[in-house]
């Protein structure tokens, strides 16, 4: 079997890559056994010890940030190791996945060739996403490289943030900062609590404050106005790592390692009606 790690399977996106890796696997005879870190690198840690005692045939992991402990299990558990969603300076192994600050400065990059000029960021209160947290850094190197040199970033709720609490944000962000223009936030679901919010307060969007997502969640495209956001191709992450774990399993049956491969996939800006 081949073991995934992902942060949580109420995440949409993160339900696709799940998808994508089953669509790979399909017909190899190995089977997808999905564990869930709740964004934890310490319950990664726990995950990986003990998923590597049931002797999977490779492990894929979300993300590139883990324990001390956690790196040095999966370098010396002698099997595929694939990280996915980022793109870690210091790989473990194979890495499938994409730039999420570049992802974020594109967005940035976008609402600023609107002519905003007076944009915020909204994320959680803490690094536990370190996803979320390249986001963020993201924006603020974005905004320094446009000359746009003050930042306005709101930290609310422990990641991953809710539609409630993307609500309770840009609340917040408007008492604030009541000049701001436009709102990136770290992820769709808390882009459309904030579409809410401004709604309920008649806040016209994107007149009074334009709002901007990432991840293109279905919700995203429902909402209305509908949310500018992120599409960064969840499914094709999972199948494209899938795809390597097999190739890297038969290599290690036939005595041909695969060398270490970063296979970088692709993300665009969504222009929609909300920025």
């Amino acid at each position: 079997f081949v073991a995934a790690l992902i942060p949580s399977i109420n995440n949409s996106n993160f339900a696709d890559t799940a998808r994508g890796l089953t669509d790979a696997l399909h017909g190899s005879g190995l089977q997808l056994l999905l564990a869930y870190t709740d964004y934890s690198v310490e319950k990664e840690e726990e995950l990986i010890e003990s998923m590597l005692r049931r002797r999977p045939e490779s492990i894929v992991v979300t993300g590139g940030s883990h324990t001390p402990r956690a790196r040095k299990l999966l370098e010396n558990s002698g099997i595929p190791v694939v990280e996915t969603w980022d793109l870690p300076k210091r790989p473990v192994r194979h890495v499938v996945g994409f730039s999420n600050a570049e992802a974020s400065k594109a967005l940035v990059y976008y609402l600023h060739g609107k002519g905003y000029q007076r944009i915020a960021f909204i994320g959680g209160t803490t690094n536990r996403d370190t996803r979320g947290a390249d986001r963020r850094a993201g924006y603020e190197a974005a905004m320094s490289e446009l000359g746009l040199p003050e930042t306005r970033v709101i930290s609310f709720g422990t990641p991953p943030i809710s539609m409630k609490q993307g609500g309770e944000a840009v609340a917040r962000l408007m008492e604030q900062w009541p000049e701001v223009e436009a709102a990136i936030c770290v992820s769709d679901l808390s882009a459309f609590g904030a579409v809410m919010e401004c709604s309920r307060r008649r806040w016209n969007v994107p007149e009074r404050i334009a709002i901007a997502g990432f991840g293109d969640f279905e919700i995203s495209s429902c909402c209305h106005p509908a949310i500018t956001t992120v599409g960064v191709h969840c499914h094709d992450i999972g199948y494209r790592a899938g795809d390597l774990i097999l190739r890297a399993i038969e290599g290690e049956r036939m005595g041909q390692p695969v060398a270490a491969e970063t296979i970088i996939t692709p993300f665009e800006v969504i222009a929609r009606a909300s920025a």
